[in-house]
Protein backbone atom coordinates (compact mmCIF):
# COMPACT_ATOMS: atom_id res chain seq x y z
CA UNK A 1 0.00 0.00 0.00
CA UNK A 2 1.52 3.40 -0.88
CA UNK A 3 1.55 6.11 1.54
CA UNK A 4 0.88 9.77 -0.33
CA UNK A 5 2.27 11.13 2.77
CA UNK A 6 5.49 10.17 2.28
CA UNK A 7 8.07 12.43 -0.55
CA UNK A 8 8.56 10.71 -3.97
CA UNK A 9 12.30 8.99 -3.29
CA UNK A 10 14.60 11.47 -6.04
CA UNK A 11 17.72 9.95 -7.51
CA UNK A 12 19.83 12.84 -8.49
CA UNK A 13 24.15 13.61 -9.24
CA UNK A 14 26.43 15.85 -8.21
CA UNK A 15 29.69 16.30 -10.36
CA UNK A 16 32.83 17.34 -9.16
CA UNK A 17 34.37 18.74 -12.31
CA UNK A 18 38.22 19.07 -11.95
CA UNK A 19 41.38 20.73 -13.46
CA UNK A 20 44.69 19.72 -13.79
CA UNK A 21 45.54 22.47 -11.18
CA UNK A 22 42.50 21.16 -8.47
CA UNK A 23 40.25 23.56 -8.70
CA UNK A 24 36.48 22.84 -8.65
CA UNK A 25 33.73 24.16 -10.70
CA UNK A 26 30.96 25.63 -8.69
CA UNK A 27 28.15 27.47 -9.78
CA UNK A 28 25.73 30.15 -7.99
CA UNK A 29 21.93 28.50 -7.71
CA UNK A 30 19.01 30.85 -8.08
CA UNK A 31 16.55 28.27 -8.24
CA UNK A 32 12.90 29.96 -7.52
CA UNK A 33 11.78 28.93 -3.96
CA UNK A 34 15.35 28.49 -2.55
CA UNK A 35 17.32 29.92 -0.63
CA UNK A 36 20.41 31.12 -3.44
CA UNK A 37 23.71 28.80 -2.75
CA UNK A 38 26.66 27.22 -4.28
CA UNK A 39 26.75 24.15 -5.51
CA UNK A 40 28.39 21.62 -7.79
CA UNK A 41 26.86 20.76 -11.56
CA UNK A 42 24.16 17.97 -10.93
CA UNK A 43 20.48 17.12 -11.60
CA UNK A 44 17.85 14.29 -11.48
CA UNK A 45 18.49 10.85 -13.00
CA UNK A 46 16.19 10.40 -16.83
CA UNK A 47 14.68 7.00 -17.07
CA UNK A 48 17.03 4.59 -18.24
CA UNK A 49 20.24 6.47 -17.52
CA UNK A 50 23.25 5.71 -15.79
CA UNK A 51 24.60 7.73 -12.60
CA UNK A 52 27.57 8.32 -15.02
CA UNK A 53 25.55 9.37 -18.17
CA UNK A 54 23.32 11.20 -16.05
CA UNK A 55 26.56 13.29 -15.04
CA UNK A 56 27.97 13.67 -18.31
CA UNK A 57 24.34 14.97 -19.57
CA UNK A 58 24.08 17.24 -17.08
CA UNK A 59 27.38 18.75 -16.65
CA UNK A 60 27.02 19.52 -20.30
CA UNK A 61 23.48 21.27 -19.96
CA UNK A 62 24.65 22.86 -16.69
CA UNK A 63 27.69 24.27 -17.81
CA UNK A 64 28.45 23.52 -21.48
CA UNK A 65 31.58 21.21 -20.48
CA UNK A 66 31.65 18.07 -22.40
CA UNK A 67 33.19 15.02 -20.51
CA UNK A 68 34.35 12.08 -21.82
CA UNK A 69 34.34 10.04 -18.92
CA UNK A 70 33.10 9.73 -15.06
CA UNK A 71 33.98 7.65 -12.35
CA UNK A 72 31.41 7.33 -9.44
CA UNK A 73 33.02 7.71 -5.88
CA UNK A 74 30.06 7.72 -3.68
CA UNK A 75 26.33 7.34 -2.82
CA UNK A 76 25.12 10.22 -0.26
CA UNK A 77 21.40 8.95 1.12
CA UNK A 78 19.54 11.68 2.70
CA UNK A 79 18.42 10.43 6.00
CA UNK A 80 16.40 13.26 6.77
CA UNK A 81 14.03 13.31 3.79
CA UNK A 82 13.96 11.49 0.71
CA UNK A 83 16.60 11.60 -1.87
CA UNK A 84 20.13 9.57 -2.97
CA UNK A 85 22.91 11.63 -4.56
CA UNK A 86 25.38 9.45 -6.63
CA UNK A 87 28.69 11.82 -6.68
CA UNK A 88 30.65 11.74 -10.02
CA UNK A 89 34.21 12.83 -10.43
CA UNK A 90 35.09 14.29 -14.01
CA UNK A 91 38.23 15.39 -15.54
CA UNK A 92 37.65 18.97 -17.76
CA UNK A 93 38.98 18.55 -20.93
CA UNK A 94 41.87 21.08 -21.58
CA UNK A 95 40.91 24.32 -21.82
CA UNK A 96 37.64 24.07 -20.98
CA UNK A 97 35.42 26.89 -19.76
CA UNK A 98 32.32 27.10 -17.78
CA UNK A 99 29.16 28.87 -19.45
CA UNK A 100 26.07 30.32 -17.34
CA UNK A 101 23.38 28.36 -20.08
CA UNK A 102 20.35 28.13 -17.36
CA UNK A 103 20.35 31.39 -16.46
CA UNK A 104 17.28 30.50 -14.15
CA UNK A 105 18.98 28.12 -12.05
CA UNK A 106 22.43 29.02 -12.05
CA UNK A 107 23.76 33.01 -12.72
CA UNK A 108 27.24 32.07 -12.64
CA UNK A 109 30.02 29.54 -12.69
CA UNK A 110 33.15 29.46 -10.84
CA UNK A 111 36.85 27.78 -10.33
CA UNK A 112 37.65 27.46 -6.40
CA UNK A 113 39.39 25.50 -4.28
CA UNK A 114 38.03 22.17 -3.49
CA UNK A 115 38.59 23.08 0.43
CA UNK A 116 37.66 27.03 0.05
CA UNK A 117 34.15 26.91 -1.48
CA UNK A 118 31.95 29.69 -1.69
CA UNK A 119 29.19 29.53 1.15
CA UNK A 120 26.41 28.74 1.95
CA UNK A 121 26.61 25.26 -0.05
CA UNK A 122 23.94 23.39 -1.32
CA UNK A 123 23.11 20.27 0.84
CA UNK A 124 23.39 17.83 -2.00
CA UNK A 125 26.82 19.66 -2.84
CA UNK A 126 28.38 19.86 0.89
CA UNK A 127 27.52 15.59 0.90
CA UNK A 128 29.00 15.15 -1.97
CA UNK A 129 32.12 16.98 -1.33
CA UNK A 130 32.60 15.65 2.32
CA UNK A 131 32.45 11.79 0.52
CA UNK A 132 35.22 13.21 -1.61
CA UNK A 133 37.02 14.99 0.72
CA UNK A 134 36.75 12.81 3.77
CA UNK A 135 35.64 9.39 2.95
CA UNK A 136 34.46 7.48 5.53
CA UNK A 137 34.01 10.26 8.30
CA UNK A 138 30.10 10.77 8.79
CA UNK A 139 28.37 13.86 8.03
CA UNK A 140 24.99 14.08 10.18
CA UNK A 141 22.05 14.02 7.86
CA UNK A 142 23.50 11.38 5.56
CA UNK A 143 24.53 7.96 5.16
CA UNK A 144 27.55 8.49 2.79
CA UNK A 145 28.47 5.27 1.38
CA UNK A 146 32.06 4.92 -1.16
CA UNK A 147 32.11 3.28 -4.35
CA UNK A 148 35.35 1.27 -5.31
CA UNK A 149 36.74 0.96 -8.93
CA UNK A 150 35.23 2.50 -11.72
CA UNK A 151 32.44 2.94 -13.48
CA UNK A 152 32.50 4.89 -17.11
Amino acid sequence: MEDSALPRPVSGVGVVLTRDDGRVAIGHRVTAGETPSWSFPGGHLEGGETPVGAALRELAEETGVVGTAGRLFAVCVRTGGSGVTFAVHVEAPAGAELVVTEPHAVDAWRWAGPDALPEPLFAHTAAVRHAWRAPGVALPGWDLHPVRGTQG
